[in-house]
């Protein structure tokens, strides 16, 4: 498209650069093209047919994970779908391939599901909660910089599972646990007593005390692992995001959280 020539311009521009420098800014063109608009991950998830869609989790995905979208990555979810049926399933990973298009696709299913692997979608076939399964797929591709635990989703499964890979997971990655509802149901796994230390949801309440363990007044007290390698934590509807990163944060509770002397000696009399 021409240069759009206003009156203005003409009065004030071209008396000043000379007829030859006007007709080479009279020639350009724009050449700031719009950037192509680029499918949403909900609507990437329609096309493919996965029932992440309609948990609502694609929105969240598209959150916490669109900046990744031209990075070369490696995304390992755990649950390829389609259940025991012979030919179904994959429809997560080829929503993540296209959504990913510099990304490595990895998948994990109890079945058999290698009908689902294609150019730069890998399938693999073992339990979850297989630490040599897992710490081979990792050696395979990793590093890995998103894991998607939506395999079984009984809360033993998925706390081994975490045990296993979240230590594994590239430092500054993604590790998202979905279906967390079934924390709350016994046939799966959970239980009835939201105080049950043994569910998912009580592992990532753990994880959040874990999260601000710089501000813990326990004498002598040594974080964990995860206290010192998580640096975000985001829960939604059924599904929660954990960021990876160095926690070591500020405090202040030499300050002003501790007791002060006065108040120790008080409460000690």
């Amino acid at each position: 498209m021409p240069l759009t020539v206003r009156p203005w311009l003409v009065r004030t521009v071209k008396p000043r650069v000379g007829d030859r420098t006007w007709a080479r800014l009279r020639a350009l063109r724009w050449r700031a093209d719009p950037a192509p608009v680029r499918e949403t991950l909900t609507n990437l998830g329609r096309r493919y047919g996965t029932d992440k869609v309609r948990h609502g989790y694609t929105v969240v995905y598209d959150r916490h994970l669109e900046h990744l979208r031209d990075a070369e990555i490696t995304l390992f979810e755990i649950g390829i779908g389609g259940a025991r049926r012979r030919g179904e399933g994959g429809a997560s990973l080829r929503m993540w391939k296209e959504y990913f298009p510099r990304a490595q696709v990895v998948g994990l299913d109890i079945a058999d599901k290698s009908f689902v692997a294609e150019p730069r979608i890998h399938v693999h076939q073992g339990d979850q909660t297989d630490r040599g399964v897992l710490e081979r797929i990792v050696a395979e591709h990793g590093p890995i910089h998103v894991v998607i635990d939506d395999g079984s989703h009984r809360p033993e499964h998925v706390r081994a599972t975490f045990a296993v890979l979240f230590p594994l997971l590239a430092d500054g990655g993604t590790y998202v646990i979905e279906d967390t509802q079934t924390s709350y149901w016994p046939r799966w796994g959970g239980s009835e007593d939201r105080s049950d230390p043994d569910t998912t949801m009580a592992l990532v309440k753990d994880l959040v005390d874990g999260l601000n363990w710089v501000e813990f007044l326990d004498e002598g007290y040594q974080p964990t692992y995860t206290d010192l390698n998580i640096t975000g934590i985001h829960a939604y509807h059924n599904v929660v995001i954990l960021e990876k990163g160095h926690n070591r944060g500020w405090t202040n509770k030499e300050r002003i959280g501790r007791p002060k002397r006065r108040d120790r000696d008080q409460s000690n009399s």
